[in-house]
């Protein structure tokens, strides 16, 4: 027969001191763990979302003259020439 000085009251040293404390810190772990993983859902979805988003023809001119491509002018030309 074991005694119970061995085994620490048949814990087997599991949660002794915690008291009230354990439940409260793995309900706040598991909030974690759930809360990370819809973080991550979401930031996989929105990316998705972002690289599906269809250039303009506007947006491809601006691109264009900011990378020196085409000059003002041409950039003024080809602006009035979309929003007509």
């Amino acid at each position: 027969m074991m005694h119970n000085w061995m085994w620490g009251d048949g814990m087997y040293g599991y949660g002794m001191g915690w008291g009230w404390f354990g439940p409260i810190l793995m309900i706040v772990f598991w909030g974690l763990v759930i809360l990370g993983i819809v973080y991550l859902v979401k930031a996989i979805a929105g990316r998705g979302a972002a690289s599906s988003k269809e250039e303009t023809p506007l947006d491809i001119l601006k691109k264009r003259y900011a990378r020196g491509e085409i000059d003002a002018e041409e950039f003024a030309r080809r602006r009035k020439d979309l929003e007509s």
